[in-house]
């Protein structure tokens, strides 16, 4: 056996088990597989379809009015909701509020308006689910890049998943790269411990990929090189339901060449 053809086979397990571990997280009890509803919290106390209680939003703070029929229960110590109770949270902010039944009522606020989200473990995409589909590992798509870091950070406003949730990008710097015999730039945010995340569009979308995708970098080294490996590329929340709120690209990370690795379309 070749030295070539053993790294190949080692980076192919490697990535074999990011797939597991990406798998398993995305399995996880009313986790982002299990969304079902998406809705705004108006003013008058409302009831939404196969939600109990009266739901609204006074002095700044989300309010919910139930009884003890409806059989809701407060996530933090199962104690039932029998009354009205309130919180108030910062933009951005989401919490697991309620239950009832196989459901968990998640609380945030977005764009300084509170929506409820539902959870429900029953949800076909996640009862039924057993991976994301993904295209064969292809080594042509791990690539080396090269990160030249802002002097400082740029925000930008972008859009999400929800045409009602306006979104921003911190952006920290620029990958460049090549592929398809041409040099490529993405602007790249901050991931965790060092890392880079790049948020992107290409030729692939709404055919055999979700609408964008994401991908998270290696920490760059000395040199400022970095692994671009879009066969680890993958969907966000929003690409599985229709009540993710996720954030779109900015509009120069466009990749006018099908990015056909990674994860693909799961609807």
């Amino acid at each position: 056996m070749s030295t070539q053809t053993t790294k190949r086979d080692r980076l192919t397990q490697r990535w074999e088990r990011f797939r597991t571990n990406r798998n398993e997280a995305l399995a996880e009890a009313h986790g982002w597989l299990t969304l079902t509803s998406f809705q705004w919290l108006p003013e008058t106390p409302t009831a939404f379809d196969n939600i109990p209680g009266l739901w609204s939003v006074s002095e700044g703070k989300a309010v919910l009015s139930a009884s003890a029929e409806d059989s809701l229960s407060l996530i933090t110590d199962a104690s039932p909701v029998d009354g009205t109770i309130s919180i108030a949270l910062a933009d951005e902010q989401s919490i697991s509020w309620v239950s009832y039944g196989t459901v968990v009522v998640e609380l945030g606020m977005r764009a300084n308006r509170y929506m409820i989200r539902t959870r429900d473990s029953a949800a076909p995409t996640f009862t039924s689910f057993t991976g994301v589909p993904v295209f064969d590992y292809n080594p042509d798509f791990v690539l080396k890049g090269t990160f030249t870091p802002y002097d400082q950070p740029r925000t930008e406003v972008i859009g999400t998943a929800h045409p009602e949730v306006p979104g921003k990008a911190v952006l920290v710097g620029e990958v460049s790269f090549e592929l398809a015999g041409a040099r490529h730039t993405l602007a790249a945010a901050a991931g965790e411990l060092g890392s880079l995340v790049v948020t992107f569009f290409d030729a692939s979308n709404n055919a055999s990929t979700a609408a964008w995708r994401k991908l998270e970098l290696t920490k760059p080294r000395p040199d400022d090189s970095v692994v671009v490996d879009f066969n680890r590329a993958i969907n966000y929340p929003s690409a599985f339901s229709d009540f993710g709120t996720c954030p779109q690209p900015v509009a120069a990370n466009t990749l006018l060449v099908p990015v056909e690795a990674g994860e693909r379309d799961p609807r």
